[in-house]
């Protein structure tokens, strides 16, 4: 028997070596919103961006199959163009063969940016699943 429900994406939880530098990304590049922090802002152990649980890991290193985290990270955002102009103002940030839309962070994580309907990322922003 299938499950009757609906379900969506909560988040993502991901491994990344220099939080402080993803915090800045998300929030300055992509204007998603921190939502809960674990520790300190200047040092935090764990950050909600989004959809996106950022869990620090210094010692984390590419290509370590020990090691592994999301392959890539899937997200909406209300003007494609502007966003990829911030994107990729930011140093290290790297197009991937799929298009201008992926790219790679300077650890590697992957992202697909993708265009989003008229109001759709409003919306969506509206909902609090934790109320």
């Amino acid at each position: 028997m299938a499950y009757a429900k609906k379900s969506y994406l909560e988040h993502v939880a991901v491994k990344v070596k220099d939080i402080q530098w993803h915090i800045e990304f998300f929030t300055k590049a992509l204007g998603m919103d921190i939502r809960e922090l674990h520790g300190k802002i200047e040092n935090p152990e764990q950050v909600w961006i989004g959809g996106m649980q950022l869990t620090s890991s210094p010692d984390f290193e590419v290509g370590d199959c020990t090691n592994e985290r999301a392959w890539h990270i899937g997200i909406f955002t209300e003007d494609l163009e502007d966003a990829l102009k911030e994107v990729y103002s930011f140093e290290g940030v790297m197009e991937m063969p799929q298009g201008r839309n992926w790219f790679s962070l300077p650890d590697g994580l992957s992202i697909e940016l993708m265009q989003a309907s008229e109001n759709s990322v409003q919306e969506i922003l509206k909902i609090d699943p934790r109320a």
